[in-house]
């Protein structure tokens, strides 16, 4: 998408001039969240990658919108996101 400009070659005399649009391609999974069982107690990590790096995750349980916290630990590198769940409960599932 940055490369996306006006480009023009110049010989002195006269010029060439041309716009160059770059259309972004969509992100999608390369691989999915899957299913887990924990024990109550344990750590559960979900982990899904990205096709594209750098993309911005959201994590959600149901309706509700995960942010970082002693129960919650989310990581992003490169195109994988991980989310780690500790000290699963039952109201976790």
């Amino acid at each position: 998408k940055s490369d996306s400009d006006t480009y023009s070659c110049d010989i002195g005399d006269a010029q060439s001039r041309a716009k160059l649009t770059v259309q972004e391609a969509p992100v999608l999974f390369k691989q999915e969240l899957q299913n887990e069982e924990a024990k109550e107690g344990k750590q559960v990590r979900l982990t899904c990658e990205l096709s594209k790096p750098g993309t911005p995750v959201k994590w959600m349980k149901g309706d509700t919108v995960l942010h970082a916290s002693e129960k919650y630990e989310l990581k992003q590198h490169g195109t994988v996101a991980e989310l780690i769940i500790r000290d699963v409960k039952s109201v976790d599932a």
